[in-house]
């Protein structure tokens, strides 16, 4: 079951590889959706010591960030071993 949290920012942390993905035309289009209706979407991350690192939800997170937002709602996946 995925836990939802009100998280920090500045705590996640975006892998290069993901952040290359980055569309700004859409990130745009994000902002201004989020500017009239909010997040309606939570991004997802795992624990990662202190922070986080972005599993899904590249867009949002960067729009909330652009929008000058400290938090942003998450799930929180956890990581299982095989």
């Amino acid at each position: 079951m995925l836990e939802k949290l009100n998280v920090s920012i500045d705590k996640i942390r975006v892998p290069s590889k993901r952040a290359k993905a980055l569309d700004e035309k859409k990130l745009e289009l994000i902002a201004e959706d989020m500017i009239e209706k909010g997040q309606t979407t939570p991004i997802q991350v795992r624990i990662d010591g202190d922070g986080y690192v972005l599993i899904e939800g590249l867009h949002r997170l960067e729009a909330l960030r652009a929008l000058g937002e400290a938090n942003v709602e998450a799930y929180i996946v956890r990581a299982r071993l095989h």
